[in-house]
């Protein structure tokens, strides 16, 4: 799915300058715990967070994360949108919550890219 594409199908709006170069997002996680992004999200997927601070853009480049989407219309601090432009990770606002943007995404055919944290002896 193309950076574009995610932002009709979420209704978003990006905050961050448009990138120069083609972004895909390959699948997607919705999280807010940013231990559990780093435990278990893919690369170039995107992101879907209630959570609003720079530590969201700190772990997104650490994971390789495509793009970001705040839930609920949250807004990113103008601190937030400097470092996200200086590490090149769109950040997009969408008006609906987590599980309705997650839904959407699924139903458009983005895939889940988050990896299971369950020991294989539990299970």
């Amino acid at each position: 799915m193309t950076l574009d594409e995610l932002i009709q199908v979420v209704a978003g709006q990006m905050v961050t300058r448009r990138q120069p170069r083609p972004i895909e997002i390959k699948g997607g996680c919705g999280a807010d715990l940013m231990s559990d992004v780093l435990a278990a999200i893919q690369p170039q997927a995107v992101l879907l967070t209630g959570l609003c601070n720079p530590q969201v853009v700190r772990t997104a480049t650490m994971a390789d994360v495509a793009a970001i989407v705040f839930v609920r219309g949250k807004q990113p601090t103008p601190d937030m949108i400097a470092l996200a432009d200086e590490q090149q990770i769109p950040l997009i606002t969408a008006p609906f919550g987590m599980f309705e943007l997650c839904g959407r995404l699924y139903q458009a055919g983005l895939p889940s890219l988050e990896t299971s944290l369950m020991n294989d002896a539990t299970a």
